[in-house]
């Protein structure tokens, strides 16, 4: 995933077989799957052999995996699920050279992961940008209603100790405040970087925890051993635990909405419609209760969760 604001971070249409095809043939010369002969590769799949769906090292992501393995399945294209492959320039790498897929991913972040001096911040931005902006042999599909954005989150008590409600109150008090996020948000362009430049905020320090804002994130939020957290808006636990999400004016975090991350040689034209008809029946709201069934008490398998979510919308029996 990337960015694309000067330091920022973290529509679905039944797609129209012309749209589709810009998306996939601007991503840098690998081949469009609409534009196969009926005969060749990608007439079903578009691959050889089953397709083989990443996902982050993060719970989200991997639901999101299972939901579209899950629904290639049912439609009758093999597909099987490698999850945890680990952080964005990981599987990136992974779909480059085509020992995976597809991935699903986040319109801005990859955006920025791919074009660090990107600008585009709406989601329509962000969609037009993105094709050109991909290394060759990348594709992205249709990117879903569902969005899920870092975010600046504190506890009530932090909140009203320090008067915050933005990210710009946090400016002047930031030397006082440890903050929270996975290891990568120290590097990226909307971590430590974009609130520093966008917000005057340097933090107290800055405290790695590798689980996306997960349940060792919160805990360290609930127990101030850190008083700012990077979570993302589709995570649970900030509406379970009163938790405060600080608005962000300056637009440090762009829009993410969640898509296909594919690779153009081997997702085939028949693969693609279903994926994108998953894309535009994933909302917001399914995000996050598919991640309160997954990370919360019920602590369901992804797999399940994507299965009775998939038999719900009418992609399997």
């Amino acid at each position: 995933m990337k960015n694309l604001f000067p330091v920022r971070r973290s529509i679905v249409t039944a797609a129209a077989a012309s749209a589709l095809a810009l998306t996939l043939s601007a991503c840098g010369g690998g081949s469009n799957p609409l534009e196969e002969d009926a005969s060749g590769p990608a007439a079903s799949s578009g691959a050889a052999g089953p397709l083989l769906v990443g996902s982050a090292n993060f719970p989200e992501s991997q639901i999101i995996g299972e939901l579209y393995a899950g629904a290639l399945n049912a439609a009758g294209i093999q597909a099987s699920t490698k999850p945890g492959i680990g952080s964005r320039e990981v599987y990136l790498k992974a779909v480059e050279e085509g020992s995976v897929d597809v991935v699903p991913d986040y319109s801005g972040n990859l955006l920025l992961a791919v074009d660090p001096e990107a600008t585009a911040a709406s989601a329509g931005e962000i969609k037009d940008a993105l094709p050109a902006a991909l290394p060759e042999g990348l594709g992205v599909l249709e990117p879903a209603p569902a969005e899920s954005k870092d975010a600046m989150v504190v506890t009530k008590a932090t909140a009203e100790k320090y008067k915050l409600t933005s990210i710009e109150d946090m400016g002047p008090v930031c030397k006082d405040l440890v903050l929270g996020a996975n290891p990568e948000f120290a590097e990226r362009e909307y971590g430590l970087k974009g609130l520093k430049e966008n917000y005057g905020c340097e933090p107290k320090s800055f405290e790695p925890i590798n689980d996306g804002g997960g349940p060792a994130t919160v805990k360290a939020l609930i127990t101030d051993e850190i008083q700012v957290a990077d979570i993302y808006t589709t995570t649970p636990s900030i509406e379970d635990n009163d938790l405060v999400v600080l608005e962000d004016p300056k637009n440090n975090f762009i829009a993410q909405q969640v898509l296909p991350l594919v690779s153009s040689d081997s997702v085939g034209k028949e693969a693609a419609d279903v994926l994108n008809k998953v894309s535009a029946a994933l909302t917001t709201e399914d995000l996050i209760d598919l991640n309160r069934q997954v990370s919360g008490d019920e602590k369901r398998n992804a797999e399940d969760a994507a299965a009775d979510w998939l038999k719900e919308k009418g992609f399997a029996e």
